[in-house]
């Protein structure tokens, strides 16, 4: 028993310690950006050596990597408690795009940092689709959603990528202008994610 307490212990430490490398990781991406992040800047941030980081991630992009994974984690963790909840899958749809933007508010570095890093960080389009990823799986779950919308009759008979794509871009474009654009008079979010789900999904009604 006290041995395995022990591994216990030791595997919540790694974790916990992991945990704090990519927090100081998102950071440095955030406050420096992409071309100026080094894995020595991060050791001084965590008062480690560069080669106790090397343990755990092989580079930047490795970070990275996992910085975008966890936050695409917790997206798709939040469709599934919505899909839980909400037996029809419209109102499913439109709470997960509330979601997705409300996350997007709340979180706004991760956010920064995991979209507009490194473009090429999943690879091709070819490559994203086909590599086992949170990434991906948050986007084919989201996609499932949108076809079950079409097929209860809730949207129109269209394509489902060209309708899934439209209404991530729609609302990625509303987070990413909150988040930019704080010298800007905008209207409350809440607001305008609202006004913003309410037309699109009347736009692709059936």
């Amino acid at each position: 028993m006290l041995l395995m307490g022990f591994k216990e212990r030791r595997l919540q430490h790694k974790e916990e310690f992991r945990e704090e490398i990519l927090s100081a990781a998102q950071e440095i991406f955030s406050r420096e950006g992409y071309a100026h992040f080094s894995m020595r800047k991060l050791a001084a941030r965590i008062d480690h050596s560069p080669t106790t980081i090397y343990r755990y991630f092989r580079d930047k992009d490795d970070l990275l990597f996992h910085i975008c994974e966890d936050l695409f984690s917790s997206l798709h963790n939040r469709i599934e408690e919505i899909l839980r909840k909400a037996p029809h899958p419209g109102e499913a749809l439109r709470m997960t795009l509330l979601e997705y933007m409300s996350f997007g508010f709340s979180n706004p570095e991760q956010y920064k940092v995991a979209y507009f890093s490194n473009p090429e960080l999943y690879g091709s389009p070819d490559e994203f689709m086909t590599r086992e990823t949170m990434g991906l799986r948050f986007y084919c779950t989201f996609r499932e959603l949108v076809e079950k919308s079409i097929q209860s009759g809730y949207l129109r008979d269209t394509d489902v990528d060209l309708v899934s794509q439209t209404l991530l871009a729609a609302a990625h474009g509303l987070v990413t202008n909150v988040i930019f654009f704080k010298d800007f008079p905008m209207q409350r979010p809440e607001l305008l994610m609202e006004m913003l789900v309410d037309a699109l999904l009347k736009g692709f009604a059936a």
